[in-house]
């Protein structure tokens, strides 16, 4: 098993997106294939965290490539973003959506729900069938603090059909093309070309 390692994080935002996909997530006796992400541009784009959040700025000043970002959404839901540091443009990296491959029953548990695209087709989902939470926030998910069963596993291929689309649920800079999705996956959570208007209710 290869873990990614910090260098990964150190480029374009847009660029570690893309290539999250097919990569897997594992956390803790759990684990899914990301195949959907959205990227976050520190500079220039007006619905980052980091475009109205000063502690959303601070955490990127203050933490390595590759560190856990999670947040609770709408007072429902945590998600949980990765750092991209040091290269050509800075960013968070929401994953919005797993294909899961190991800790079923737990996820399943945890969901409540036992039909495998309804486990982490979305970022509240998957958050909540991983068991990830806000004191997850700051983990550094690369180099030799990262914790025992996390980390994120390169494939050794990969046979991902990506696609590119526009994000979901935001008011700000709508039109950007910066989702990141396995374009015939049933574990999306949205299908391309399918966002709707942004929504600032239920489970994203």
């Amino acid at each position: 098993m290869s873990y990614l390692t910090r260098d990964f994080f150190e480029r374009d935002v847009l660029t570690v997106a893309r290539d999250l996909i097919g990569v897997e997530l594992v956390w803790k006796g759990c684990a899914g294939i990301i195949v959907e992400t959205e990227a976050y541009s520190v500079e220039g784009d007006l619905a980052a965290h980091t475009a109205t959040r000063p502690s959303a700025r601070e955490f990127v000043k203050k933490h390595p490539p590759g560190t856990a970002y999670v947040y609770f959404n709408y007072g429902m839901y945590w998600l949980f973003n990765l750092l991209v540091k040091g290269g050509s443009q800075d960013g968070l990296i929401l994953i919005r959506a797993l294909e899961p491959t190991r800790g079923i029953p737990q996820m399943q548990q945890r969901r409540h729900r036992e039909k495998l695209h309804e486990l982490c087709s979305g970022p509240g989902k998957l958050a909540l069938a991983l068991g990830i939470d806000g004191t997850h926030h700051g983990l550094p998910m690369t180099g030799k603090h990262r914790p025992a069963r996390c980390g994120l596993v390169q494939p050794s291929s990969s046979t991902h059909e990506i696609a590119t689309d526009i994000r979901v649920g935001i008011s700000q800079a709508i039109d950007y093309p910066w989702r990141f999705l396995s374009r015939h996956s049933p574990h999306l959570s949205v299908k391309h070309g399918k966002v709707k208007p942004p929504a600032k209710t239920g489970l994203r």
